[in-house]
């Protein structure tokens, strides 16, 4: 073989490299938003318990006794379904943009669809 014959496959499987690292990254970034998600749902998930024993016990006390009680924790509630909201929303786009990415880079270099084609 010639050097400019073993440059070029070490230049090829470089890009190649190259390719699945941007892939790799990609994943882990999207793994991220994934736990962001799950974050996000269980901040969801509170208020609704909160709420939900609050109801259950409603026979036990009048609102208007503990209402000083009751609006703090209300509001409470009301942040936590705000940042659990946009924790989920924020999370869904960024997978979507990853996803977006990862099958440019599929579509854009043969090996890596080869890799990438489990069906």
């Amino acid at each position: 073989m010639s050097s400019t014959a073993v440059d070029e496959v070490v230049i090829q499987n470089s890009q190649v490299n190259l390719r699945l690292n941007e892939i790799q990254l990609l994943l882990s970034e999207k793994r991220t938003s994934l736990s962001a998600l799950q974050t996000g749902i269980a901040l969801l998930a509170l208020p609704l318990s909160v709420v939900s024993f609050l109801v259950a016990t409603s026979s036990l006390y009048t609102i208007l006794e503990i209402l000083w009680l009751l609006a703090p924790l209300l509001a409470l509630c009301i942040v936590l379904i705000g940042l659990g909201s946009y924790l989920v929303i924020r999370a869904i786009l960024r997978i979507q943009g990853f996803d977006r990415k990862i099958k440019a880079i599929e579509e854009s270099d043969v090996i890596v669809r080869d890799l990438l084609d489990i069906d």
